[in-house]
């Protein structure tokens, strides 16, 4: 394989195929995520993900919507994001990294005519969320200091400045990983204040680590009125998660370890903001996400779920007196709730999914009623990886709508009229409606009984298609029918001919929590058979070709095209990408290695532990599959150790392999030009072991 594919044909056909779909909206977003309503539902605003050209990540960008297009509230290069309306909707703070690249700071602006921004003071450190009091006198801010994780959906590296002003990509343009949005690729040395004055370290300094902590997440307050900032969570807890609840307490997810693996054991907590005394308010044997009280100060809400990455939290919306501590949880019927935000005292809405459907809806916290506003086929969120939207003091919400085949459009609906306040429709956009085929869901039965879902896309013509099998990360995530379904690779391969399975098997989101924790404790078992029954059922159905199926799947899906290639020979060609292929070495080498330990159930001291007979690199000698096996450089979730083992073993074994580590990635591809090399080789890989077309 070669090294440098920029002058051949099939690299220049993808990039062609990435300008014809990018090049006529730059400069103008191209996929929203983060809509706020003010209450009265005059004002919003939503964060778009914005290329100039197609160099590095995407910068983000503020939008407001007048005569239904999307004006620019924030200008580049910097990126701006993370948008809040004060409770009266006269203010709008955000974050931007204007000062310094990826080191993101509070600004305010006011709405009237949304003028010019005014900085708030620097915090050391980057802010990662802001909330406004429901007095609207602080604004809470959650700051990662220098060294802190990233999440595995971020890009799994740390928090730290460098060059170039991009914040992040969106899943929508990278590989994905079962997590989340930024990059958030590594950069140059930063002083401990933000500031950049710190020198750049020798290059022949070595890597040190002494198991000590650093990069601590902590909690500051902000009063825009008298300008006083100061730090309100005390020293030694780290503070992943937090929201107000009146105006006197926040409600935070907390844990003494900073480390990614410690949030697997976070608590909720209750923080007085006048002393900083803290009160444990609920404990969990599984994850805990969304901590918001009410405006009053007597309900804290917050979700509870099984959770294989950070910042992806899909389940069970549970209320909590904080006088008492008597915990209720709300019957959603069926909704694994992904979003909260409480719209008065009494009223909570939610946003979540329920098996392909996104789902809005409003509890009464007095009598834990429910009355869903929206339950729709069609994604709602925009360029995230779960529902998401915003609620008017009316019910209404403001969210972002998709589906593989129509582009996003910015909607505020009460559920029975939609009212479409701007779209990203673009040529771009109409070229791939043009080459990337059609989605319909499908469903079949797993050995066991247990119904499956997924969506199948698939080009012009009849079939029967070669197939490739998408197989999303977490494992705890799901697809819903969304634009590209938030991987470019999908409309490439159906614009070449391939028809793509994008399975949610057993361990996904949306069919309850009972569903989610099928996978605890058998990742690699039942799930095997629920992603080969599903090819079953499509070559049944005369869609598919068994001689010409193949696989492809970022983080635990890079596991699963490692794994099945190990477990059937059926396949002709694999690309798992951020694997995780030898469970041993990835949970001494992992920044969540106990996760994967707790999540296998795995005892690495016993020879007999799922931590070997479900490694795929001790079952390579029954590969046969060719696998190009993919890795970033840069990635802590899955270290690049583990695909070159997966490589080297199917080597030893006489299976036909590839390894490619891109220096500059982290969890996943996502920068360009690295983006089309990766979209390059894919393409020729299947191309090569499994032709959609004949060769001329």
């Amino acid at each position: 394989m070669e090294k440098d594919l920029r002058k051949t044909a099939s690299y220049v056909a993808v990039d062609d195929h990435l300008r014809k779909l990018y090049e006529p909206a730059f400069g103008s977003p191209q996929a929203l995520r983060e809509p706020r309503v003010t209450a009265d539902g005059r004002r919003v605003v939503v964060t778009g993900a914005v290329f100039d050209k197609l160099d590095g990540v995407p910068r983000t960008a503020l939008y407001t919507c007048r005569n239904g297009r999307l004006e620019p509230l924030s200008a580049g290069p910097a990126s701006a994001q993370g948008a809040v309306f004060s409770p009266d909707g006269s203010t709008l703070a955000f974050l931007s990294d204007r000062g310094t690249p990826r080191m993101f700071q509070l600004h305010l602006m006011g709405t009237d005519q949304f003028g010019e921004a005014v900085a708030a003071p620097a915090v050391p450190g980057s802010i990662e969320y802001a909330h406004w009091s429901p007095d609207g006198r602080r604004i809470l801010l959650g700051v990662a200091g220098l060294g802190a994780d990233l999440s595995g959906g971020e890009g799994s590296a740390t928090v730290t400045t460098g060059a170039g002003s991009g914040s992040g990509a969106e899943a929508a343009s990278g590989s994905g990983s079962g997590a989340g949005a930024a990059s958030g690729s590594e950069g140059g040395a930063e002083s401990a204040d933000g500031s950049g004055a710190a020198d750049a370290a020798p290059s022949w300094q070595p890597l040190v680590e002494t198991g000590e902590e650093d990069g601590r997440r902590s909690l500051w307050l902000y009063a825009p009125g008298t300008g006083e900032l100061h730090q309100l969570s005390p020293e030694g807890l780290n503070c992943w998660e937090a929201g107000w609840c009146g105006d006197g307490h926040v409600a935070a997810v907390t844990s003494q370890g900073a480390d990614e693996d410690s949030w697997y054991q976070a608590v909720l907590t209750l923080i007085d903001t006048a002393d900083g005394g803290c009160r444990e308010l609920l404990g969990s044997e599984v994850q805990l996400g969304l901590p918001m009280g009410s405006p009053d100060g007597r309900t804290a809400a917050v979700v509870q779920a099984v959770c294989s990455d950070r910042w992806l939290v899909a389940g069970d919306l549970l209320l909590i007196d904080t006088a008492t501590g008597s915990t209720q949880a709300v019957d959603t019927a069926g909704t694994d709730v992904t979003g909260l935000q409480w719209i008065d005292r009494e009223r909570i809405g939610y946003t979540g999914q329920r098996g392909l459907d996104s789902v809005a809806g409003i509890v009464d916290v007095a009598t834990r009623s429910v009355r869903e506003v929206y339950s729709t086929a069609l994604a709602c969120g925009g360029a995230t990886f779960f529902p998401a939207g915003s609620f008017t003091a009316d019910g209404r919400v403001l969210t972002v709508q998709e589906s593989y085949e129509l582009p996003q459009q910015l909607v505020l609906t009460d559920g029975a009229a939609d009212d479409v306040l701007a779209s990203v429709a673009h040529p771009g956009t109409e070229y791939l409606r043009s080459v990337g085929g059609t989605a319909r869901e499908v469903s079949w039965l797993a050995p066991d009984g247990l119904e499956i879902q997924g969506i199948l896309c698939t080009p012009e013509g009849p079939g029967p298609f070669p197939l490739v099998v998408n197989i999303h990360g977490g494992p705890v995530w799901a697809f819903r029918n969304t634009w590209s379904m938030l991987y470019p690779w999908v409309p490439l391969l159906v614009s070449r001919g391939y028809a793509v399975l994008n399975p949610n098997p057993r361990g996904s989101v949306g069919r309850g929590q009972e569903f989610a924790g099928r996978v605890v404790g058998d990742m690699g078992g039942a799930d095997t058979a629920d992603l080969l029954s599903g090819i079953d059922h499509l070559v049944e159905r005369g869609l598919v070709d068994p001689a010409r199926v193949g696989l492809i799947g970022g983080s635990y899906g890079g596991f699963m095209s490692a794994w099945l290639v190990t477990q059937d020979t059926r396949f002709a060609a694999s690309v798992p990408i951020a694997p995780v292929t030898d469970w041993y070495s990835q949970s001494l080498t992992s920044n969540i290695g106990e996760w994967g330990n707790s999540f296998l159930k795995a005892d690495l001291t016993r020879p007999d532990s799922l931590a070997f007979s479900r490694s795929p690199v001790f079952h390579a000698h029954r590969a046969r599959t060719p696998c190009l096996v993919v890795a970033g450089a840069k990635d802590r979730c899955t270290p690049p150790g583990q695909a070159r083992e997966f490589h080297q073993a199917l080597r030893a074994n006489g299976v036909e392999s590839a390894l490619v580590i891109y220096p500059e990635e982290g969890h996943g591809v996502r920068s360009f030009p690295a983006l089309t090399d990766f979209l390059t080789r894919t393409m020729d890989w299947f191309e090569r072991h499994m032709p959609a077309r004949p060769s001329r």
